[in-house]
């Protein structure tokens, strides 16, 4: 059997599995591919394969193991609360200031990557004003929605590891070239906030909102350290993309200074980071198992194999612009392939097709990120996150979705056309 033809089948057979929810992506992206390797008569070159794909996943892990505890050790700490409650003061009763506070909000709390977790924290502090004001709460779930999503594509969003594991890149090559792009679309969705805001100006209720803020101080918070927290933040994010030291190494030492300072004993140490750790080794599991996957397929062949047999049905004119077309379908997409399955089984195929008719490689990575689960994830019924959003804001699916996909497919455009005049995709 072809190694072309091997590698077809373990793609479709990765997409039915998990999006069937038959087995669990980690045990499908291992499973699969050793079959695979196997009936290709690999036999026991298939450990060295295996090796190999988690060498490179490696530093790609222990990033996003240490991201996921870094931010965690700050929320706890209760770095964020102030600056929630200050931006729905601020908001007061205005339509359109609470619509952009809304979206503010989504995007600070998303600094951890965790759609649950931001919808958990915005959804029930914000519903209170919106009911109030007698705002849609459609409007709601798409703002925060939006702004969860563009924010996904952060260095240690779920996205934007998977892509740079499956094409065995740093993160920061993915990442940085979209710096200003991500920008771009951060303040393209304050825009949309501000315009949907404003238009219930003239339907809402005139009542005041009153905001008591909570004197009760949990335990764990270091109200002392704020500002702190807050500039160690910035200092980390700024060192992180400078490049000036490798992404895992970053989360390393920030994790580590973060919890010495806010927590310096050991007992509150180990009860921190055991609270974190399940988020943290689920990912890392996934993407170790990754790791195996994308190592036997490359190693075994059968990438290069799919990209050849590829080539021949692919017309030129559309070849030549993979990068630019996986931009433009990215958000779509999420509709259709949950990010295992897509960024672990079709990114590579499209990475290696666009090599072949003179692309780069990492611009499809890029180009994927601008909007498959990252945009696109708290419309998709794929994931759990969606059904959070609509549950807790009190929504329809078809009416979030109906209300949120236009704009979100806006904010992925915007995007895309501002990495093409920076360079960082190419037509």
């Amino acid at each position: 059997m072809s190694a072309a033809l091997l590698g077809f089948m373990a793609v479709l057979l990765l997409l039915v599995l998990v999006m069937s929810k038959k087995v669990s992506p980690m045990v499908a992206l291992i499973l699969v591919p050793v079959v695979m390797a196997l009936v290709g008569g690999h036999g026991l070159k298939i450990s060295e394969y295996i090796t190999d794909g988690i060498k490179t996943i490696a530093p790609t892990g222990v990033m996003f193991i240490f991201a996921i505890l870094f931010f965690g050790i700050l929320s706890d700490a209760g770095t964020f609360k102030p600056i929630i409650f200050r931006l729905l003061k601020l908001a007061g009763n205005d339509p359109a200031k609470v619509a952009v506070a809304s979206a503010l909000l989504a995007m600070l709390v998303h600094l951890d990557g965790s759609g649950a977790v931001t919808f958990l924290v915005t959804i029930p502090a914000l519903l209170p004003v919106y009911d109030t004001l007698k705002m849609k709460r459609t409007t709601l779930a798409c703002v925060v929605a939006l702004g969860a999503g563009t924010m996904n594509i952060l260095p240690w969003g779920g996205p934007t590891i998977r892509a740079a594991s499956a094409l065995e890149v740093p993160v920061t090559a993915l990442f940085n070239p979209l710096l200003l792009p991500v920008i771009g679309g951060l303040i393209a969705v304050l825009i949309i906030a501000w315009f949907l805001g404003k238009a219930e100006r003239n339907l809402v209720s005139k009542t005041t909102v009153i905001l008591n803020e909570s004197q009760e101080i949990s335990p764990l918070e270091r109200p002392k350290l704020f500002w702190f927290n807050i500039g160690f933040i910035l200092l980390s994010i700024g060192i992180l993309i400078s490049g000036i030291l490798p992404p895992h190494v970053v989360f390393m030492l920030a994790f580590v200074i973060a919890l010495m300072v806010n927590y310096p004993g050991i007992k509150q140490q180990s009860e921190r980071i055991n609270d974190h750790a399940k988020a943290a080794l689920l990912m890392a599991g996934i993407l170790f198992a990754a790791g195996c996957f994308t190592g036997i397929m490359k190693g075994a062949g059968m990438i290069d194999a799919m990209a050849e047999a590829s080539i021949n049905v692919i017309p030129d004119a559309v070849g030549a612009h993979l990068p630019f077309i996986t931009g433009l379908v990215s958000m779509p997409a999420s509709m259709l392939f949950d990010p295992d399955s897509f960024y672990f089984g079709i990114l590579p195929l499209l990475s290696e097709t666009s090599v072949h008719f003179g692309a780069d490689a990492v611009e499809v990575g890029r180009a994927a990120i601008l909007g498959q689960m990252t945009t696109g994830f708290p419309v998709s019924p794929l994931t759990g996150s969606t059904f959070l959003l609509i549950g807790l804001a009190g929504v329809d699916l078809g009416e979030h979705q109906l209300r949120t996909i236009p704009y979100a497919l806006i904010v992925t455009w915007i995007m895309l056309a501002l990495a093409l005049l920076v360079g960082a995709i190419s037509f």
